[in-house]
């Protein structure tokens, strides 16, 4: 650990250091309210031209589970069956037309994303950043999330946002972690493998 933090060593212990991606969660419900508490603080995460482009799709109901579990990997069938809550982080392409509320000092801020494709790569890059916040949040309201990219996201798109704007970027299991959770921590790089000066 480092003096130069400003967060207290439990809350760096809680957001980064102890917290892992967990395999196998309790069946403890999450709450109406743990959602409204993580959204609370994702909403906060810095986007170009505050695009704010992330929708999140939950789903707890065993229809809504079953069609999910249809396009999910082999592999992540089993857990995102059994966890508590799932949710589905989506790209909206239409997030320009709320531009004019969220960015009102700039008139034409939406005549900017005219072009389809440049639009939808804004949608995309700019909701990713969001989704490490929502990470961030899950870790913050003492919930653990296993975010994972294995499923099939044309199928998961025609699934859940056929005829909408929404496409589909991470699946994420959230919920308390339950017995026998984790793998063995994995290594990470170190400081002078990653920082450069230019």
């Amino acid at each position: 650990m480092t003096d130069s933090l400003a967060l207290s060593p439990e809350a760096q212990a809680l957001l980064f250091r102890d917290a892992r991606t967990p395999n196998a969660f309790t069946d403890e419900p999450v709450t109406d309210e743990q959602v409204a508490a993580i959204y609370d603080l994702v909403k906060y995460a810095p986007t170009a031209m505050n695009t704010q482009p992330l929708r999140i799709v939950l789903v707890r109901e065993d229809d809504a589970r079953e069609r999910l579990l249809k396009v999910m990997a082999d592999g992540n069938r089993d857990k995102t069956a059994n966890a508590p809550l799932v949710a589905i982080l989506a790209a909206d392409t239409d997030f320009h037309d709320h531009l004019p509320r969220t960015f009102p000092h700039f008139p034409g801020a939406r005549e900017v994303f005219a072009d389809p494709v440049g639009r939808e790569e804004a949608a995309r890059f700019n909701a990713t950043l969001q989704i490490g916040y929502f990470l961030l949040g899950v870790r913050a309201v003492g919930l653990a999330a296993g975010p994972m990219g294995g499923f099939d996201a044309e199928a998961l798109d025609a699934e859940f946002f056929a005829g909408t704007s929404l496409k589909s970027l991470l699946v994420v299991n959230l919920g308390r972690p339950g017995e026998n959770a984790w793998y063995d921590r994995l290594p990470r790089l170190e400081h002078d493998e990653v920082v450069r000066e230019a």
